[in-house]
């Protein structure tokens, strides 16, 4: 099974929000990478949710990919902070899904953690630089980041 991490601004969804849901739409991906990323995930996919651009960003919790992807409905509204004047209901480039909730941490994990664990050296998320929101983890980095909580 594919692992996968995935960023989110607690403001807009987080860890939290999701237990309180169960259930809520992934949208907004505005990078090709990352909605490259998400459309090659599959039903029960499961990601560590991230929560970004934040005082503690880290790893919050666990979460799994409730649906296959569907176009993002963000991008044709115009009150979206994601909306896409060039996306048409046509034409619409990006893409969304639904995740559920699986698990919340006690204590989110830092990056400054996990930027000193060697087992995750060649995780994107722990790289200068790198801003992805959307990144496949392998399965020892998974079980790596396990091990951390």
């Amino acid at each position: 099974m594919p692992y996968w991490l995935m960023k989110s601004e607690p403001d807009e969804l987080s860890i939290h929000h999701l237990q309180k849901l169960g259930r809520a739409r992934w949208d907004g991906v505005r990078n090709y990478q990352a909605r490259n990323f998400l459309r090659s995930m599959q039903e029960s996919d499961l990601f560590f949710f991230y929560h970004s651009s934040c005082p503690e960003p880290g790893i919050a919790g666990i979460a799994r990919i409730a649906g296959p992807t569907y176009p993002d409905p963000t991008a044709l509204d115009p009150q979206s902070p994601y909306h896409d004047p060039k996306a048409n209901a046509e034409k619409n480039p990006w893409s969304a899904l639904d995740v559920e909730f699986v698990e919340a941490f006690e204590q989110v994990l830092p990056l400054a953690r996990l930027r000193d664990n060697p087992a995750l050296v060649g995780l994107s998320l722990v790289q200068r630089g790198s801003r992805l929101s959307v990144m496949p983890v392998s399965e020892a980095q998974w079980q790596a980041i396990l091990a951390m909580r």
